[in-house]
């Protein structure tokens, strides 16, 4: 039998090894993929700039036509489409991220806006005014929800944002006083935002002697303080990030706050998610001059006084369940006499609706309401939003 010549490799050797050659070859290398991520961002920096170009065609345009810069609604449906074309990698909250402030970015090209909220920096009202605004805007830091209203009134600043409700303490009483005090002002967006709070501090845990925090912040941590820092005092103060302040600076100290509160004032994270309820949401609402237009998937707030009488909050409830309205939300509040001088002892009610204002099915029952009730007011109309992180 003929013998190969020494060194002859074999057909399938030869192919083995070409292969192997081939496949090093396409094999991308750490030189090769920065340079495809450079081609990519050099194409993005074009695109974004281009973006924001015709979104100040936009500005002009509205400016015109005396259009609001702002359109909650339009934003909504941008980052709605975004999520929709999205499949992946990314997760769906970075690219809501993204969104919000490329658009915040690109309003900022048309106009700059100012927006009050409840202070100081890094409380759950500024972070809730962020994930509605982006940062490229001026969050307004106020002393409380009664100055924000003020702030808006008095135009010096375009709106103003404000808790409503939280799933697990309910109402935010001083919000709805307000509201009874300024007729003039609407509910223009609404915010939920996903509540996560952080046992803040520089001691160990087992050092703590006080936990700061504004009372809803507490309540909503109250079982887990229960069992785990049962040798605590608990503080209440004006808001999160001002106990996180305190924390900062006062030995066998703790601050119930956020995340983000503890990077701003450079406390370490002794708990995190410390919140009683899984869905700790906190409902913001956001104030200005005017409502929204109708969009189809919006939610209306009303303000309705009701005589103290057997059954009026039947007859002013009964014509929604007639017409199949929902209603998401219904709150009794007392409001004092000077509100109203010379008025009988009566109640408020605040009710959220399914629907616009606008919306013929929704219009029809108000007017039927308004005949059965001594006083109805629209809060405002706005989108449904689904919940965001913190």
């Amino acid at each position: 039998m003929p013998t190969k010549p020494k060194g002859d490799p074999s057909p399938d050797a030869t192919q083995r090894r070409g292969k192997g050659r081939v496949d090093a070859r396409r094999a991308p290398t750490l030189a090769s993929l920065r340079a495809e991520i450079d081609r990519i961002d050099k194409d993005l920096v074009q695109l974004l700039n281009r973006r924001a170009e015709v979104a100040s065609q936009i500005g002009q345009v509205k400016e015109r036509d005396g259009l609001e810069v702002w359109s909650p609604a339009r934003e909504e449906e941008v980052i709605d489409k975004a999520l929709a074309q999205s499949r992946g990698p990314l997760p769906a909250d970075t690219i809501r991220l993204i969104f919000r402030e490329l658009m915040s970015g690109s309003r900022s090209v048309q106009r700059s806006l100012r927006v009050a909220c409840l202070g100081p920096k890094y409380s759950y009202s500024h972070l809730a005014s962020i994930a509605k605004f982006g940062n490229a805007v001026e969050h307004v830091p106020v002393g409380s929800i009664a100055a924000v209203f003020e702030e808006v009134n008095r135009r010096h600043v375009q709106f103003g944002l404000v808790p409503l409700e939280n799933s697990t303490d309910g109402r935010i009483s001083d919000t709805l006083e307000m509201f009874t005090r300024h007729a003039g002002l609407k509910i223009r967006a609404e915010v939920k935002l996903r509540i996560h709070h952080c046992l803040l501090g520089k001691s160990p845990w087992a050092d703590v002697r006080r936990v700061y925090s504004k009372a809803q912040a507490l309540s909503q941590c109250r079982h887990w303080l229960s069992k785990n820092l049962p040798q605590a005092s608990l503080v209440e103060v004006v808001s999160t990030a001002h106990a996180a302040e305190i924390a900062q600076r006062e030995q066998f100290s703790a601050a119930i706050a956020s995340r983000t509160a503890a990077d701003a004032y450079g406390l370490d994270v002794l708990a995190e998610n410390i919140e009683d309820q899984l869905y700790n949401v906190t409902r913001f609402a956001v104030i200005a001059e005017q409502s929204e237009a109708p969009t189809g998937r919006d939610k209306t707030t009303l303000l309705l006084r009701i005589s103290n009488q057997a059954g009026a909050l039947s007859k002013v409830l009964s014509p929604f369940e007639k017409a199949g309205l929902n209603l998401t939300m219904i709150e009794s509040f007392p409001f004092s006499a000077e509100s109203f001088p010379g008025a009988n002892p009566s109640y408020l009610f605040f009710l959220d609706v399914e629907g616009h204002a606008q919306d013929p099915d929704v219009s029809k029952v108000l007017d039927t309401v308004r005949k059965r009730c001594e006083r109805l007011e629209v809060l405002g109309s706005y989108p449904r939003v689904g919940s965001v992180e913190s």
